[in-house]
């Protein structure tokens, strides 16, 4: 008899992990708004940088489909004291069923010395309203970089 459920425990196990064979592994919560990255990651206002942004995981198993892609380098509080503005890079709408992003930049002159700069990510994408309507809503993401005044 133990036999028997420990056999019949055995098939039960072996078909669930089997049904769950042909399932995308799930992604990091963090990649559900894309992961970005920025090649060179070190430059220097006036160089150009490739920005590459795969949004397959928020897509995918997280239904959130950008409507838009905002890139922009700032100085993250507490670092910023107040004057040092988001640089805007590009905002960029995906064409239907895209996964992903790529452009190249030229990196502006707008950078003020000594301060610490990262690249955000903003992920603009529609939820459903409490009435079903669609609200757009913001989520983002970053990537270290390091600029050389």
């Amino acid at each position: 008899m133990k036999f028997a459920i420990s056999a019949a425990i055995l098939s039960l196990a072996g078909l669930v992990a089997s049904a769950n064979v042909g399932r995308a592994a799930p992604c990091d919560e963090a990649a559900r708004f894309g992961v970005v990255t920025v090649t060179p990651s070190t430059f220097r206002a006036g160089d150009t940088i490739k920005i590459t942004t795969d949004v397959s995981c928020g897509v995918q198993q997280f239904g959130l489909i950008p409507q838009f892609l905002d890139y922009s380098i700032e100085v993250l509080p507490p670092n910023n004291n107040g004057f040092e503005q988001p640089i805007i890079l590009a905002r960029h709408a995906l064409p239907k069923g895209a996964l992903s992003d790529s452009f190249s930049v030229k990196v502006p002159h707008g950078f003020f010395f000594n301060a610490t700069y990262t690249l955000i990510l903003n992920n603009i994408h529609n939820i459903n309203g409490t009435d079903g309507s669609p609200v757009l809503v913001r989520g983002g993401t970053e990537a270290v970089i390091n600029v050389i005044a």
